[in-house]
């Protein structure tokens, strides 16, 4: 009996010890990144770090730009600042903010939701030494339209009456158009309030192409990150326009599908067998028609705002991180390259899908990684 209780001792104080270890290995990480054994950090975060490579990461970093992307931004900065103890403080207001930032040299990394305009690149050569800001596609998503109209549930709109909507041309929800859209939906004689963003977008940018590209004689403006319209309700950041849909009955407006929380969203009649609801799966179905119209190591994209394919959501957007191919500062490049190597890299990406956000599909997201490891 004493034989067997020694024994049983032993065993537990044996697995007492690898546990230790194992925990130790978690805390600490011992991947090695072809650096000599060098240390890196790792963590298995709920947000989905994964493995995330510090490298020579350290000290804070300064970002601007695209609201849309705020909330992968925040999931993905707390996964990392956890593992590499590195500070990144991201604003998010808005993509004509974050490029404006980036060609003064105020911040690391900019994310805009539009790819830069050949003025834009040419600007940031001054602060590129040696190189110029190219985009790095990295959050794909719907471009979400929600809607607060008592008794509605299930609301169809084609590019036409979107169009007219935004531009003051409909202005009650039981207008003719929109009940030949939906024949079984109880309209209100309401008046719409449509939400627009106040400052320059990219999600207005991408939303205004949509109308462009689909319905020309209904949109007549020139498109942009500036709204052009007359007339609507105006309000800052996706997160203002979604919080001005929800307070005002009927309202509608714009904003990626990870500020439709608890808001009703539209379907869109593309033509296709049936109308179709944002979701990530149908912003990848799209998305993944994107063709790369960028040059060099620039890996901007060409989206189908026309899509009729079975299932494919076609108001959708990509935001992209502008850094510079080279030229990039010294003191804040290694942090850079580590953070964007993570949101990258499969565990980065599948942050997205749990965030309402659709990942950027396999052989672009490959181009994007080859593309980090070359900046300097």
């Amino acid at each position: 009996m004493k034989l067997q209780r020694k024994n049983r001792l032993r065993a537990l104080s044996l697995g007492a010890v690898a546990v230790s270890g194992a925990l130790a290995l978690t805390a600490c990480g011992s991947d090695d990144n072809g650096d000599g054994g060098k240390a890196s950090g790792n963590t298995s975060a709920s947000a989905g770090a994964g493995s995330v490579k510090c490298d020579d990461a350290k000290g804070q970093l300064l970002a601007d730009g695209s609201s849309a992307q705020k909330n992968a931004i925040d999931a993905w900065v707390k996964a990392f600042s956890q593992a590499c103890h590195v500070q990144i403080n991201y604003k998010g207001a808005g993509s004509g903010a974050g490029v404006t930032s980036f060609n003064q040299g105020q911040i690391a990394f900019a994310g805009s939701d539009s790819a830069l305009k050949p003025e834009e690149v040419a600007a940031s050569k001054k602060v590129c030494s040696g190189g110029q800001g190219i985009d790095l596609p990295m959050v794909g998503g719907p471009i979400a339209l929600g809607y607060n109209v008592p008794g509605v549930d299930n609301l169809v709109l084609d590019a036409p009456t979107i169009a007219k909507i935004f531009d003051a041309k409909i202005t009650k929800w039981n207008d003719a158009a929109i009940k030949q859209l939906n024949p079984g939906a109880n309209l209100p004689d309401l008046k719409i309030q449509a939400f627009h963003r106040s400052e320059d977008s990219g999600t207005t940018d991408n939303f205004t192409k949509y109308l462009i590209a689909t319905t020309p004689d209904n949109w007549k403006y020139s498109g942009g990150k500036a709204w052009q319209a007359k007339g609507g309700q105006a309000a800052s950041g996706s997160a203002g326009v979604a919080q001005g849909v929800k307070q005002n009955s009927g309202a509608i407006g714009y904003f990626e599908l990870s500020y439709a929380k608890d808001i009703t969203t539209v379907s869109i009649d593309t033509g296709a067998k049936s109308p179709v609801k944002p979701s990530t799966d149908s912003a990848t179905a799209d998305i993944a028609a994107a063709k790369v119209v960028g040059t060099g190591k620039d890996l901007a994209l060409q989206l189908d705002y026309k899509t009729k394919a079975d299932g494919a959501y076609p108001i959708t957007l990509v935001t992209y991180e502008i850094v510079c191919d080279k030229g990039n500062k010294a003191d804040t490049l290694p942090a850079t390259k580590a953070f964007l190597r993570y949101i990258a890299g499969e565990d980065g990406q599948k942050v997205l899908a749990q965030n309402d956000y659709a990942p950027i599909p396999d052989e672009i997201i490959a181009k994007v990684r080859t593309t980090i490891e070359g900046l300097s």
